[in-house]
């Protein structure tokens, strides 16, 4: 019995099916995905962001500043104003004498921006351990500053939740400096009405908020975070995701529960994918507004869940809409009984999760402390879309209209190591259009806002702020790879024949979400330029072709070379194709991509030998080879290693960065001059552009003089040796001898000279002695 519960246990755990890659993967700072960052080199934790109303400026919360920045360019973001708003030197040294590290926790880490009013802004910091609020003007001038305790965190890193609606503050946080008193509390309340609070802090076990939200239609807040559930015994801590209630306008009772919260209540998240354990630990809540004219209750809440029980990075995306949690809060609750401490449902306590309790009797105040845990749990709405070998940590979320006219909500999901996801759910399954790098170092706090109108998402580390725009259609550069992304906010313009947005946009966008079978792009827009490669036999050649996305696989065929798959060719893991240059491997060459059943070429390329009549005449384009003028999905520029043995210096490569760019190639004496058509890109996925790198035309110039001086030499040297060997001679005695030691004559020191004599001398090297 015990076996067959651990294998049920370890199936539920890897029953998870695997969720393909994201499309495209972009690095930081890629050209084909340009990013806004902005950072100064004294300002750090730049971690708590506002927008405007009008999205024209950005208000930052870091380590001891406050920063007003201007983003009203979406390409452009620039420093408006900064204050510095550091803690005192007496915070600083009580800070560290409590233990606490003078530079990484005794500092003032800004945890809550929020808007009072037009004029005004509400500030909260950790202020070494020691939490403090001021309000500041939208200039950033500070007008007033005090101890704000209950307010915001003690530690720099713990997270919270805050807002302020109609001038009041909203807060949940803990209290203490250890971080062990969790509170939710209303401050700055106005109307001569008492600040409220948490009855009891027992209310709430070990919480870890994250966000807030307004009803504004029932006059309600939410507050999302996680908990340590106590009402069942494990052997680890039990975590819980919850959502809990306070009324606006609650003002306690009046001899029970006073200056207390009698409309606090909660209520557990369920996102629990079928055969599987529950995603339990909430690490963001995004709240998805419905469209302009349609009812509050339609308001979608997404969150982002990991498992406590997952052997490996995993996450969950579950939606909940906002009239299923007003049911929840509507239905009935379970009571504590002091006797057993046990929670116990009850029913026909109609008055238990609702506003308005000030007056009630003490006994019914008395049952409302009693019981705040609903008997049912909110449930979410649609399926659980789960996300293996990923941990998220914030989510926003954007809906789009499609060209169909059909609307599309576009996830955001920010991963622990630094890449922004892009997702879209869709009849079909969910799909990871791309991702993009914003930052490389793992961030311990960190934050994402979306600016809609702008069409960006802020987010903001340690290392600064990063504007990310929420689409780059350009990066797809022909008609099928635009089709295949199958990016709601990108579609082909057949007039432009570009990748385009759909602000705007013609009337004849071109764009495919669910199925794509290749027969939307008409194929004059697939146009594909050749590129010829000359080179000698013997030598090795590659030829590059690059995966225009993660989920493509690559394909060589030939028109000349019938059979590619046996041991002549290597189609390498690159995706490059390499073989050896011979008579038979002379011919053209397709790399094609094929994703989801369509196919689309890549690279063409044309192997001519470098001695054949061809290299003398224009590259040609092949017929068999339709396609168009843009320049094709990136591929590198062939490259041809020589044999051993093989004649490096007379095997060439053209190319060009322009259509009117003419190189001329040496091969021995002869030159020939070709027209080049480029068909690479720069990609961030590949190499540097092939095109930015033209070969150097090598010359023998200065090897034939340095020869010719070398046996200019040596044959002067030869004449004078023969001339002082007749003077010898002739002043002798006709004696054949030369003059030795022996004789008492001087004796000439010898001149060693090699002969430079060709092959056919079949002599060995001369020695001459004068």
């Amino acid at each position: 019995m015990a076996s067959s519960l651990a294998l049920l246990f370890l199936g539920l755990l890897g029953s998870t099916c695997a969720l393909p890659p994201p499309r495209i993967s972009f690095l930081l700072n890629s050209p084909e995905r340009p990013l806004v960052h902005f950072s100064l080199t004294d300002v750090s934790n730049t971690t708590t962001l506002l927008l405007s109303n009008d999205s024209s400026t950005l208000y930052v919360g870091a380590r001891n500043a406050i920063l007003l920045l201007n983003v009203s360019r979406s390409d452009v973001i620039s420093l408006r104003s900064k204050v510095t708003w550091s803690p005192s030197q007496t915070d600083t040294r009580d800070c560290v004498n409590k233990g606490q590290d003078p530079e990484g926790d005794c500092q003032n880490f800004v945890h809550v921006v929020q808007r009072v009013n037009s004029t005004h802004l509400y500030v909260c910091g950790s202020n070494a351990y020691n939490p403090q609020q001021a309000f500041i003007d939208m200039e950033l001038s500070v007008v007033q500053q005090d101890k704000a305790r209950g307010r915001c965190p003690f530690s720099p890193f713990e997270r919270s939740a805050a807002v302020i609606i109609d001038q009041e503050l909203f807060a949940a946080t803990t209290t203490d400096f250890q971080g062990k008193k969790p509170q939710i509390s209303r401050f700055l309340s106005k109307d001569g009405r008492p600040d409220i609070s948490l009855d009891s802090i027992s209310l709430l076990q070990e919480p870890r908020f994250v966000s807030v939200s307004l009803d504004p239609a029932g006059q309600k807040l939410y507050f999302f975070f996680s908990e340590i559930e106590k009402e069942f015994s494990f052997v680890d801590k039990l975590q819980i995701p919850r959502v809990a209630q306070v009324c606006k306008d609650d003002v306690g009772g009046q001899r029970i529960l006073q200056k207390k919260w009698t409309s606090f209540a909660k209520s557990a998240l369920l996102c629990q994918p079928p055969q599987q354990f529950p995603f339990n630990i909430l690490e963001d809540m995004f709240a998805l507004q419905p469209p302009e004219g349609a009812d509050a209750s339609e308001t979608l809440f997404y969150g982002v869940f990991t498992s406590q029980w997952s052997r490996r990075p995993e996450s969950a995306v579950c939606t909940f809409k906002l009239k299923g949690i007003r049911d929840v809060f509507a239905g009935t609750f379970k009571t504590l009984e002091k006797e057993t401490y046990q929670l116990k449902r009850t029913a026909g306590r109609k008055y238990l999760g609702q506003c308005g309790l000030s007056n009630s009797s003490d006994s019914e105040l008395s049952e409302v402390r009693m019981s705040y845990l609903t008997s049912s749990n909110v449930q979410p709405v649609g399926p659980v879309l789960v996300f293996p070998e990923q941990k998220y940590s914030r989510v926003v979320v954007m809906k789009t209209t499609a060209a169909n006219s059909q609307q599309y909500d576009v996830l955001f999901l920010l991963t622990e190591s630094g890449f922004l996801h892009k997702a879209v759910p869709s009849d079909q399954g969910l799909r990871v259009v791309e991702e993009i790098q914003v930052f490389r170092e793992p961030q311990r706090v960190k934050s994402m806002i979306l600016s809609s109108s702008k069409g960006l998402v802020y987010v903001g580390t340690s290392e600064g702020v990063t504007a990310v725009p929420v689409a780059r259609c350009l990066s797809y550069r022909s008609c099928r790879q635009c089709i295949l992304a199958r990016d709601p906010l990108c579609g082909w313009s057949p007039t432009r024949r570009t990748c385009t947005g759909l602000d705007g946009a013609d009337d004849d966008i071109v764009q495919t979400l669910e199925v794509v079978t290749g027969d939307e792009c008409q194929p004059a827009e697939q146009i594909l330029q050749h590129k010829e490669v000359f080179v000698q036999l013997g030598q090795v050649v590659t030829l590059q072709c690059m995966k225009p996305s993660n989920l493509a696989a690559l394909t060589w065929t030939s028109t000349d070379a019938a059979d590619l798959s046996n041991q002549t060719f290597i189609q390498a893991a690159d995706g490059s194709l390499r073989f050896l240059a011979s008579a038979g491997t002379f011919g053209s060459y397709q790399c094609q991509a094929v994703e989801g059943g369509v196919r689309e070429v890549v690279a063409s390329y044309a192997v001519r030998s470098a001695f054949g009549p061809r290299h003398l005449s224009k590259v040609n384009q092949d017929p068999a080879s339709p396609g168009p003028e843009e320049r094709s999905v990136g591929t590198e520029e062939p490259t041809v290693i020589p044999a051993s043995g093989a004649a490096q210096n007379e095997t060439f490569i053209t190319t060009g960065s322009d259509p009117e760019e003419r190189v001329t190639q040496a091969k021995g004496d002869a030159f020939s001059v070709q027209e080049i058509v480029p068909t690479s890109r720069k990609d961030s996925r590949s190499m540097t552009n092939p095109a930015e790198e033209v070969p150097t035309q090598r010359s023998y110039h200065s090897e034939l003089v340095v020869v010719s001086l070398l046996l200019a030499a040596c044959v002067l040297i030869l004449v004078l040796g023969a001339v002082r060997v007749w003077r010898w001679q002739r002043a002798g005695s006709g004696s054949d001898r030369l003059p030795s030691a022996d004789d008492g004559t001087r004796t000439n020191a010898s001149l060693e000279i090699h002969s430079l004599s060709g092959p056919e001398d079949a002599g060995p090297d001369q020695t001459i002695i004068l």
